[in-house]
């Protein structure tokens, strides 16, 4: 069976972006693929955080992992500090990466930007994060469309190694839906909806309550048109929004076109909040239910000691191909 990886980070309150581009695929994926699914703290700590969010943080993105649908029993779910076999490959792999890959890297140019000194965490991240991938030999890996130059690097640095000592990697491939993958601003569709978004009406976060989606959905922009049509250039809040119902409706969005044609914003957003409610309300109660139970702990525990036997292999494969003495 192949493997999948992927990984959120702890940073930020989950959005109904990270939901409909990320969890809602893992859930999917899970059915026909072996899949690993970490909280990426490591990752996080790239940047300055207070550590008792941090614990808040991991546990709560670890406790909507499963109240999402991710079922436990078929994927690993874990914290990436929980199995140490992604930071010693990620070392490893560091030494296998040259300054100019790293320095070309769009992320850490955009984090860095206007910054008097930036950690080296920062701008090693992209091996850390091909070790991640690599430490599974994963064939598919969910990213975004801000991702895909990391994966690139990951593909690059596989088969450097494979070219200096051996073929054993495998080279991972995107997954990347063709709907929903990129879930924009309800202030400007021409950003990511984000966590890190300082308006927090830009976003829907996952435990929102229902009456603050509601009235962050009346708020939402649209235009200065009535029409309710999907046209990304000449409407591109409006088309967001459709996109929004459609992925969280079942409904294609040539149906919302259709079933609000001939209507104006107002039924359409209202109709709009109370679909999105009906898709978090459920997940809020599960997650809710997972927090009070404690049961998330067990649920880490039993996805690391999993993932850690899985790592453990390819990490001693690697250290004997390279000539560490074991």
């Amino acid at each position: 069976m192949k493997k999948v990886l992927s990984g959120i980070q702890p940073s930020g309150k989950l959005t109904l972006g990270n939901y409909i581009g990320a969890l809602k695929n893992f859930v999917t994926l899970q059915d026909d693929y072996s899949c690993n699914f970490m909280v990426v703290d490591l990752h996080a700590i790239t940047v300055p955080q207070d550590p008792a969010n941090l614990r808040e943080q991991s546990e709560a993105v670890a406790a909507l992992f499963v109240a999402a649908g991710i079922d436990p029993n078929k994927s690993n779910v874990y914290m990436q500090s929980h199995v140490r076999q992604h930071a010693q490959l990620g070392w490893i792999l560091t030494t296998l990466t040259s300054m100019g890959e790293l320095e070309r890297m769009t992320q850490f140019k955009d984090k860095a930007a206007g910054k008097e000194s930036v950690g080296a965490g920062l701008f090693v991240y992209p091996s850390l994060m091909a070790a991640d991938i690599l430490v599974y030999n994963a064939d598919l890996v969910p990213v975004g469309e801000d991702q895909k130059q990391h994966l690139e690097l990951t593909r690059d640095l596989a088969g450097r190694f494979n070219s200096r000592f051996g073929e054993y990697f495998t080279l991972p491939d995107p997954y990347i839906p063709k709907v929903g993958a990129r879930i924009m601003s309800l202030d400007d569709a021409s950003k990511k909806m984000s966590k890190s978004n300082p308006n927090p009406g830009s976003y829907i976060a996952l435990l929102d309550t229902p009456d603050e989606i509601r009235k962050k959905i009346s708020r939402a922009t649209t235009d200065s048109g009535r029409e309710v049509r999907f046209d990304t250039e000449a409407k591109p809040e409006v088309s967001n929004l459709i996109t929004i119902y459609s992925q969280c409706s079942g409904l294609s969005v040539a149906e919302v076109e259709q079933k609000y044609e001939g209507q104006m914003y107002g039924p359409f957003k209202k109709d709009l909040a109370e679909v999105v409610v009906s898709v978090l309300e459920p997940l809020q109660q599960r997650y809710h239910e997972i927090r009070n139970s404690g049961e998330i702990h067990d649920i880490l525990r039993q996805g690391a000691l999993r993932a850690n036997e899985e790592a453990e292999k390819v990490l001693q494969d690697v250290q004997r191909m390279m000539g560490f003495l074991l």
